[in-house]
């Protein structure tokens, strides 16, 4: 955990995975309040709860910046988004999940009607094809992604059960340093080819929870 979370400096932007903790690597979240590693942007599903997940970065002040699709369970966030301490980026959540798809992908962005004639139109570029607008959407990618996995083998192929899933595959490709955090590690050869969720080419490091 400690060489984990030494490959993570102030100013990074970082991907967090999970959806309100579940499938959040808490663990390394937990050590990374405990750094005291600070202005750091996050690109998350959302700000999880101010005492659970991710949602603690925030509570401790270690975040400049959030770019996610909800922040209404947490307190400190939406206080310290009115105060002007903290800036959001607001996505809609289909939309934030293909951004970061086409930074894993290689892509420059995705053209989406979601948002024409709303306050997320603000600022982008809208395209007009065959009558209908889009806004082009740029591709997000991040220095690192922290990922967590309910089972990792030995050479870094995860598997996520059930809903856990939710964003970690996606951030998984979508930085430049990738580390799991995983429920249990196993031998090679322990996750069946058909259940890997994540390959273990797009992972760094594994950490066990």
């Amino acid at each position: 955990m400690d060489v984990a979370v030494s490959k993570l400096t102030d100013g990074m932007q970082i991907m967090i995975g999970g959806f309100l903790a579940a499938g959040t690597p808490n663990s390394m979240v937990k050590a990374l309040v405990e750094s005291g590693i600070k202005d750091l942007t996050i690109v998350c599903n959302d700000t999880s709860f101010a005492d659970k997940g991710l949602g603690m970065l925030i509570a401790n002040k270690q975040v400049k910046k959030v770019v996610t699709s909800h922040i209404g369970t947490n307190k400190a966030t939406i206080e310290q988004y009115n105060n002007k301490e903290i800036e959001v980026e607001f996505v809609p959540q289909g939309t934030l999940a293909e951004r970061i798809r086409c930074g894993g992908s290689g892509l420059g962005g995705v053209l989406t009607p979601t948002g024409v004639g709303t306050i997320a139109q603000e600022g982008k570029q809208v395209i007009n094809l065959e009558g209908k607008d889009y806004l082009l959407e740029t591709a997000l990618r991040a220095d690192v992604a922290l990922i967590g996995a309910s089972i990792a083998d030995e050479e870094g192929n995860l598997f996520y059960r059930g809903t856990t899933q939710n964003f970690n595959p996606l951030m998984a490709m979508a930085a430049n340093l990738v580390i799991a955090e995983a429920q249990e590690i196993v031998k090679t050869g322990g996750i069946t080819m058909e259940t890997v969720h994540t390959q273990a080419i797009f992972v760094d490091y594994v950490v066990k929870s």
